[in-house]
């Protein structure tokens, strides 16, 4: 029997989310040893149960640790050991959020003091997940966004694309300066769908949620890319190990730009009766930003409204070899997923 103390440790951080806990499974499948970071170990029993509907059921490599975003101490723990870090952990799109700096700071935050924690422990390559907020904002380009691209922080940016554009700026300055000798790669996701294993999951599900359960009565006009998030873990791991990986960012999307009405097909016609709320129409984006006056949710809708965002996701394809599933494969996903856990 393998002596599982050989196998190197990986930290995850925010392992209760959505991303993350997907990170984790592919860390264990692949033969790793995970420390997964929680704000409070309270959650691990939650945690184990969203592991255990993603296929794993021994827990003999996994461990626990508690650590918050919104303090400093316990970061030294939290590495310690360690081989590598992945990084999912940030603030997510708050409707209750007063200032950009609920964003912003813990953003920034979080990734220095997980950088510099890294550092201090001799962690080999930190992967940290930032996102095509920080690539394709305040910016209409008409050919495919690239890793070359980044949002353009001299513009009025919704406050989650602000952050993570900040947060990962600020990660790329520290390896270059202070942290020189720690190495980092960074996976950016578009839009991230894929099987929910319970009620933490991205923000992008909860339109599809929306749609299903027939709050959503009307689909805002937004074509943006998607990608599984499957995939987007599997892309994590590949970052951390592959030389090619080091100093690289990786967009993660499955390919063209798709639209929410035809997401809403997709859902009619892939899960018959079951997507019978699922709306058929657009919704004018003039009565959208009225409602947005009102309701907090919608609000976070409005900066997005008549997006049309193209991706290449050539460079991981490339250096990497990593394939994602096809977009309809990730929406259908989705939505069994919501179903079979009655989040709909």
């Amino acid at each position: 029997m393998e002596n599982s103390s050989l196998k190197p440790l990986v930290l995850v951080t925010g392992g209760s989310g959505f991303i993350a806990s997907y990170c984790i499974i592919e860390l264990l499948n692949n033969g790793y040893r995970v420390k997964a970071s929680v704000r409070s170990l309270e959650r691990t029993k939650e945690v184990k149960e969203m592991l255990t509907r993603g296929g794993i059921r021994n827990f003999k490599d996994l461990s626990f640790v508690e650590a918050d975003l919104g303090r400093e101490s316990g970061w030294d723990q939290a590495v310690a050991g360690c081989t590598y870090v992945i990084h999912p952990a940030s603030p997510t799109p708050n409707p209750a959020a007063k200032t950009e700096e609920e964003f912003v700071r813990p953003a920034v935050n979080g990734v220095l003091w997980v950088l510099r924690a890294a550092k201090k422990a001799g962690v080999k390559r930190v992967v940290l997940t930032s996102a095509f907020g920080a690539v394709g904002y305040g910016t209409n380009k008409q050919s495919p966004y690239t890793e070359e691209d980044w949002s353009d922080l001299r513009q009025s940016l919704p406050a989650y694309q602000k952050s993570k554009t900040m947060s990962e700026k600020a990660a790329w300055d520290y390896v270059n300066g202070e942290g020189k000798g720690l190495e980092l790669s960074v996976v950016n996701p578009v839009a991230v769908l894929g099987p929910v294993l319970g009620p933490d999951y991205s923000h992008s599900i909860r339109l599809i949620q929306g749609m299903l359960s027939g709050t959503i009565k009307g689909l805002p006009k937004i074509t943006f890319p998607q990608v599984d998030v499957r995939d987007v873990a599997d892309l994590h791991v590949k970052a951390m190990t592959h030389p090619d990986a080091k100093g690289q960012r990786f967009l993660a999307s499955a390919g063209e730009a798709i639209s929410n009405l035809d997401i809403a097909r997709i859902l009619r016609e892939g899960l018959g009766e079951k997507a019978a709320k699922v709306p058929q129409r657009e919704m004018p984006s003039w009565l959208i930003r009225i409602i947005g006056l009102f309701n907090p949710k919608v609000r976070l809708i409005v900066p997005h409204l008549g997006l049309y965002k193209e991706v290449s996701h050539d460079k991981a394809s490339r250096l990497l070899n990593w394939e994602p599933r096809p977009t309809r494969d990730a929406v259908l996903a989705t939505g069994r997923s919501l179903i079979d856990l009655g989040l709909v």
